[in-house]
């Protein structure tokens, strides 16, 4: 490792090792930066964000130059590190054979790309420690080790006697104070100015970390500066109070065996370093972070787009102090706005659906992946001759929306005044539109689901209930709220002639695209075996042999009814299902005693007993699913009891107030809930569909009536 470092030029690194037959990488070896620094990435998955991952996935050597660069293709990395250097991965491998990932670091005045030396360099290091890991397999030594070894900085010459006293002398006469710190953060040296300077006695600070002796150094950017001179090992400045009322100045000289510290008095204004330093303008250290980690788990709860939009211009905005913000995403060739706040909505029509070929901010930062910053409507106009100034805004930002290694949108930022982008605020702001684009890939996947939940139940429930003469029904259907929104509950009513008619109401096991679609088959095979003039246990019997035969691995259950109209008698059969619920005459309610019989599609020759019973005119049939019953910690039976209460006290004159009653007081949808509420008339009537179709995230139900004449107002 040591050998690999000094011939390629880097400061330091660090060596992983891929145990055989794991898909994860454990660190063996870390050089030129302490262990904690490096703690975050000790075990690195071969699918993770991460360079030494894409190295050793893809075997090749991956760099990145500059936090900009960073942020762009590793954002998490950037967050946590945040300063400007080089980074180069390769893979320890060996024809088919992988043995693990080398990093390797350099300092921030390191050139955009590597030269041929320094890339050959790496190779050969790869080779040597291939080899050497073989040879740790062979000899039976555990990989990874328990702990990672830490390669010390090289020592430096010793003085002689009378270098001592000259260097002595020369750093006396210094005026403030002086120490030293090693790679670990932890005093090795410091002079009686400094102590002085410091008010702490000089035994106190040597061996401890800066900001456990001094209290008062114990804010972020203290440690922030500290973490960029070692990483970017170039010279950082910070100011800092000593309470009461002293403000001291640290200027931090980082090479490889540590950080000299010059201390002086300062003032809170003053301005130390200021071409070098990272300090400048734009959003403070501390206050991205916060933001970073509200947006953060912000956006673990945002699950479609417009959520995705909504949390990013609530943190976002406020944090960076922008004023407009616009989400653009691909679309068929097509510029696409699925969100902005901040400006008028007519404004941005004229870019909505432009081509992706079109010379705009927004499209070319989509194709390019490398973000865009135009402190001043000058630069902008510069960039873009062609683009008009309709805004109102003096500033901008264009940043690629990256997720899984490609730009899947843009995100612009807007500010009404000219705005300065520092490196520190370009790097935050590519690390913070990386975060972003995956929450909207994961959303826009979540919508389309979404999408083809809604279509695929839409398609597979009846739009509309048919007439039937003598016969009010109302429907009503609620999915369940977790998953897709989508259930495997459905109802039906099939007119067989003039006087007869069948009701049907069933449950398919499951909350997904599999059990809808064995949903549509059930309720296929139902309806054609019912209008043949089977009796319900045929109906039931036959349908239960089809699903068998089919083997779909999910079971259902079902009621089904048939409807005399003309004798007002009826017949029921149940397959697993929960019993009907009969409102007679006099408002009394009671579950019908049905035999039960098997759920569909367990066995092929079961056997489903039917019961007849009377239906006058003025009672009510309830069907539904164990949806509407069901509860944690509620009794079954009491909760059916609940019900019949409910439908004891309804109007049988109006089964859309009676069904809306029934639902409102339902639990909430854990399960999909199906309810059918069929009343024979003694003049002729007319089926109301009453379907309410989706409840979303926010509780509202969204209702479609079909009126007496049976056109689908959907």
């Amino acid at each position: 490792m040591a050998a690999v470092v000094r011939a390629s030029g880097a400061y330091g690194g660090i060596v992983y090792a891929l145990p055989p037959g794991e898909d994860a990488m454990w660190q063996v070896l870390v050089m030129g930066v302490p262990q904690e620094m490096a703690a975050p990435w000790r075990r690195v998955g071969l699918k993770d964000p991460m360079p030494v991952a894409d190295a050793v996935r893809e075997r090749r050597l991956v760099w990145a130059g500059g936090r900009e660069e960073m942020a762009r293709q590793y954002p998490r990395v950037a967050l946590v590190l945040p300063y400007e250097f080089g980074l180069a991965a390769a893979p320890l491998a060996s024809g088919p054979v992988v043995r693990g990932g080398l990093i390797l670091l350099w300092a921030g005045d390191h050139p955009a790309r590597l030269t041929r030396g320094e890339q050959d360099a790496v190779r050969a290091g790869c080779g040597r420690l291939f080899d050497s890991l073989e040879r740790a397999l062979e000899r039976g030594e555990p990989l990874p080790p328990d702990r990672p070894r830490t390669l010390p900085p090289p020592a430096p010459r010793p003085p002689s006697h009378a270098d001592a006293a000259a260097l002595s002398a020369f750093v006396d006469r210094l005026p403030g104070g002086s120490c030293a710190l090693g790679l670990d953060g932890r005093l090795v040296l410091v002079t009686p100015g400094a102590a002085e300077l410091l008010g702490v006695d000089r035994s106190l600070l040597v061996g401890a970390l800066p900001w456990e002796a001094l209290p008062w150094m114990d804010v972020p950017h203290v440690e922030d500066r500290y973490r960029a001179a070692l990483v970017s090992r170039r010279p950082q400045a910070f100011t800092v109070l000593r309470p009461p009322d002293t403000w001291l100045t640290f200027e931090l000289y980082p090479d490889a065996t540590g950080l000299s510290v010059r201390i002086l008095p300062g003032s809170q204004d003053t301005d130390a370093f200021p071409a070098r330093s990272v300090a400048a303008s734009g959003p403070s250290r501390a206050t991205v972070l916060y933001h970073l980690m509200h947006l953060a788990s912000t956006l673990t709860e945002a699950v479609s787009v417009p959520d995705v939009v909504e949390q990013t211009a609530d943190q976002l905005m406020p944090a960076l102090g922008a004023q407009g913000m616009v989400v653009m995403v691909p679309e068929d060739g097509h510029l696409k706005i699925v969100g902005q706040r901040g400006y008028r909505p007519e404004l941005l029509e004229h870019f909505d659906g432009m081509p992706l070929s079109s010379a705009v901010p927004g499209a070319d930062v989509m194709a390019t992946g490398v973000p865009g910053f135009w402190p001043t409507y000058g630069e902008l106009r510069e960039a873009y001759p062609a683009m008009p100034h309709e805004d109102g805004m003096a500033a901008w930002a264009v940043l690629p929306l990256i997720a899984s290694g490609r730009p899947i949108g843009s995100l612009l930022l807007s500010y009404r005044r000219p705005h300065v982008f520092p490196p520190g605020e370009r790097a935050a702001l590519t690390s913070l539109a990386g975060l972003v684009g995956q929450a909207l890939d994961r959303a826009r996947l979540y919508d389309a689901k979404h999408h083809l939940a809604h279509r695929l139940q839409s398609a597979l429930l009846p739009h509309t209930l048919p007439r039937v003469s003598g016969l009010d029904v109302a429907a009503c259907y609620l999915p369940a709220a977790r998953g897709l929104g989508i259930g495997g509950d459905f109802y039906d009513v099939i007119r067989l002639d003039e006087h007869t008619a069948a009701v049907a109401i069933g449950d398919v096991q499951g909350h997904n695209v599999d059990a809808a679609a064995l949903m549509g088959q059930v309720r296929t095979a139902v309806h054609a075996h019912a209008t043949v003039g089977a009796p319900p246990g045929d109906v039931l019997a036959r349908t239960n042999r089809l699903l068998t035969d089919l083997d779909p691995g999910l079971f259902t259950s079902c009621a089904y009814v048939h409807l005399d109209l003309a004798s007002h008698r009826a017949c029921v059969a149940l397959a697993g299902h929960p019993p009907p619920l009969l409102r007679h005459l006099d408002g009394r309610v009671e579950p019908l005693p049905v035999p039960p019989g098997l759920l569909l599609g367990i066995e092929p020759d079961t056997v489903y007993p039917s019961l007849e019973f009377p239906l006058p005119p003025g009672s009510v049939l309830a069907l539904y699913t164990d949806g509407l019953v069901e509860a944690p910690g509620v009794d079954l039976d009491d909760a059916i009891a609940a019900l019949a209460g409910l439908l004891e006290h309804g109007d049988p004159g109006d089964l859309d107030a009676m069904a809306d009653t029934v639902v409102r007081h339902a639990p909430a949808p854990g399960d999909d809930i199906a309810l059918l509420l069929v009343a024979p008339r003694g003049a002729a009537g007319h089926s109301r569909d009453r379907s309410i179709v989706f409840r979303d995230k926010k509780d509202e139900r969204r209702s479609a009536r079909t009126g007496s004449g049976g056109e689908d107002a959907r």
